[in-house]
């Protein structure tokens, strides 16, 4: 309502001002002649004023002005010299009507003097074109303000403390502003104030996941990056906004990123004394101990192998992995159904893991006869019949 009650003020001036400034130059007959110009500044003064001011005090007091200004915008701006006050006072209470009322001002200024420009009448006068310069300039303030206000508010913001998980307040604010603003912004002329501010803006939520993540030590730093990146990247995805398309990219990979750390650090648990096992095998031989060699090391013996390979009978495997799922479906918030994805990338990484291991058994113990307890299509058996159990 604030943005059209906005939009007919300044419709309404326009004709105003041009029909005042017509009135002027043709009644008066005005010219540059500085003789004419304090004259009519005299007639100004007595209309405007209850005592006359004498004439030799207006031509000492105007004498530094004469020629700096047009004769009519200096007349205009004392005819309507209440109307940049009311203006801005105009402009601070659609300001306040809406946490970014501002936005809808900063557009409906825009697009006006645009207009006013584009029109094929009377061109606005300069008196006109000033006041709107200087509530534009007013707007650009007041919309600078509000995203250093929010900024502050979204850096600053504190993870709620039974939050465990899921999308964090700062990100939802980011998507509320970004929602409000491309539809305030959405027929302008103009948006290069926006976009300036949707990167200063885009820094900020990144900055306060990154931080936020690693609030709560109940909580896995990797997942909640993984989780709020992962919809940072598909909100910005939605909105196509072009200016945003380096901070969609830098949302992906960090999402990606942090994903593969939260699959690979609960990957590990499953399978925990086997991966420790072959780990030191990989460690021997990147220090120079020969594959066929590395059997005869006391730790890493065909017998030690083993042992541990009998800790991993092939049930046993399947009920960790339905443990791992049932934990990674508890932190995982429904809202962005990130389960499906987050439990292929751990088969995928599982099934690595495992050609990894089979590679190093038949490389440092070949013909021992030494195999795992289960196969790769078994394997594969359990991550399907756990998901579809779900």
């Amino acid at each position: 309502v604030s943005k059209q009650m906005l939009e007919q003020v300044l419709r309404e001036l326009q004709p105003l001002c041009t029909a005042e400034q017509q009135f002027i130059e043709k009644f008066f007959q005005l010219s540059q002649d500085a003789a004419d110009l304090q004259v009519l500044e005299v007639s100004v003064r007595t209309m405007s004023s209850p005592v006359a001011s004498p004439p030799s005090s207006l031509i000492q007091a105007s004498a530094g002005t004469v020629g700096s200004e047009e004769p009519t915008t200096r007349l205009l701006s004392k005819i309507f010299s209440c109307l940049e006050p009311e203006l801005r006072g105009f402009l601070d209470v659609c300001n306040k009507v809406h946490s970014f009322g501002c936005l809808h001002v900063l557009v409906t200024l825009n697009d006006s003097i645009f207009e006013m420009w584009d029109s094929s009448s009377a061109l606005p006068s300069s008196f006109l074109n000033t006041v709107l310069g200087n509530m534009l300039l007013l707007a650009k303030s007041n919309f600078n303000k509000c995203i250093g206000t929010l900024c502050k508010e979204i850096e600053e913001a504190k993870m709620p403390s039974k939050m465990k998980g899921g999308i964090l307040p700062s990100v939802s604010r980011f998507e509320e502003f970004v929602n409000f603003s491309e539809e305030a912004f959405r027929t302008a002329r103009r948006r290069g104030e926006l976009d300036k501010a949707l990167l200063r803006l885009a820094g900020s939520v990144f900055s306060s996941v990154n931080s936020l993540s690693s609030a709560n030590p109940k909580v896995n730093t990797d997942m909640v990056m993984m989780e709020n990146f992962h919809h940072i990247h598909c909100f910005l995805c939605q909105k196509k906004i072009h200016c945003l398309k380096g901070k969609k990219r830098e949302a992906k990979q960090k999402y990606s990123e942090h994903m593969e750390k939260y699959v690979i650090e609960y990957l590990g648990q499953p399978l925990e004394k086997l991966n420790h096992f072959f780990e030191g095998v990989k460690a021997r031989v990147a220090q120079g101990v020969k594959e066929e060699e590395v059997s005869f090391q006391l730790a890493y013996s065909k017998q030690e192998l083993r042992k541990v390979i009998d800790k991993y009978p092939g049930k046993e495997v399947k009920r960790a992995l339905e443990t791992l799922y049932k934990k990674i479906h508890k932190n995982l918030s429904p809202e962005e159904n990130l389960l499906p994805v987050v439990w292929h990338a751990m088969e995928q990484e599982f099934i690595r893991q495992y050609q990894e291991f089979e590679d190093l058994i038949q490389r440092c113990y070949a013909g021992s006869g030494i195999a795992m307890d289960f196969t790769m299509e078994d394997l594969l058996s359990y991550f399907n019949s756990i998901t579809l159990s779900n």
